[in-house]
């Protein structure tokens, strides 16, 4: 059996990829401290309860699964809170990371996916981004995930440690099959939030500020499948059992949605009003930042195929209605 050392497992993002890893014939072992993710959602393989920065948990980890690789989704990740504590996320992020590629050499795991972002890219309005695009982070969160890639490159000179490092926006939409899903607590992401508002799960949704220079005064995003992104990690993690050398990819759909076309999509696909409030712009927020996908379709053959926002809220109203965590 291949051994796949998924940190961040019981999480949004993670847990569905440890269901693709599963299928694609891999067993992951999901590492993670439960501070955001649920050990309901850990379905596919092991579970292994431990915290990014305690080495001695990782190292026992390491020496009881011999992983061929490991697919670091762990991270704390939201803007508003990098603002306000920066120091946080420089210790779990940073901190947590060096921690973890370093338990990784010392054990001789030298295949390393790690899930970045393209907040390193900082603000660059009306461009479509690319792996070339300046890298000028605004806040901690982005230069956090920044600084992990520079860790990778050094670990990589002196130790032959060998990354797929993946960079993209927001990510959305659940499970096809609802076994699992998005279930922040407390929830910050626009879509699940949305969905609550018209369940009636919370009085309204919030809209940070109507008066960014788009069509409609609210800011834009690029928003992919969970499962797309997922496909993609898989595809790197192959990248580099094949010995090809580490890259850099971003994954986007080179368009963009605003917030108020994400509630027209809501308005539309559940048949039902959305309850809304504008609220002022958050701190960090920019006005328009999308990404392409030209290296990844090219040299990993990869497409966001199930990426409509159509598909994304359809699948995500589906989990919405039935699925959640208990602990």
């Amino acid at each position: 059996m291949t051994y796949i050392l998924v940190t961040g497992g019981a999480g949004y993002i993670g847990s569905y990829a440890c269901k693709a890893l599963k299928t694609a014939g891999f067993v992951p072992v999901t590492y993670d401290n439960l501070v955001t993710g649920w050990r309901d959602a850990v379905k596919f393989g092991p579970f292994e309860q431990g915290d990014l920065n305690d080495r001695a948990r990782l190292d026992e980890v390491f020496a009881t699964y011999k992983p061929s690789a490991v697919i670091h989704f762990a991270a704390l990740s939201q803007v508003g809170e990098a603002m306000q504590e920066p120091g946080r996320y420089w210790a779990n992020n940073v901190g947590g990371s060096l921690t973890l590629i370093q338990a990784a050499v010392a054990a001789g795991c030298l295949q390393f996916v790690f899930s970045s972002t393209c907040a390193t890219y900082g603000d660059h309005d009306n461009v479509v981004l690319d792996e070339g695009t300046p890298q000028l982070p605004l806040n901690a969160y982005g230069a956090s995930k920044r600084a992990v890639e520079d860790i990778l490159k050094n670990f990589e000179a002196a130790f032959g440690l060998r990354s797929v490092i993946f960079r993209y926006f927001n990510v959305a939409g659940a499970d096809p099959e609802a076994e699992v899903g998005e279930f922040h607590r407390p929830e910050t992401h626009l879509i699940p939030l949305m969905l609550d508002a018209i369940d009636g799960k919370r009085d309204a949704l919030t809209v940070f500020g109507t008066d960014y220079e788009t069509s409609d005064g609210t800011c834009i995003r690029d928003y992919v499948h969970v499962c797309d992104l997922v496909d993609a990690h898989v595809l790197g993690l192959t990248w580099l059992q094949e010995g090809k050398e580490s890259r850099v990819f971003n994954l986007g759909t080179g368009t963009g949605f605003s917030v108020m076309e994400v509630i027209d999509q809501g308005r539309v696909i559940t048949n039902r009003p959305v309850p809304y409030s504008v609220g002022p712009r958050r701190a960090g927020d920019c006005t328009k930042l999308v990404s392409g996908s030209t290296r990844a379709a090219a040299e990993l053959g990869w497409t966001p195929g199930r990426s409509t926002m159509k598909q994304m809220i359809s699948d995500a109203w589906r989990w919405h209605q039935t699925g959640h965590y208990e602990s």
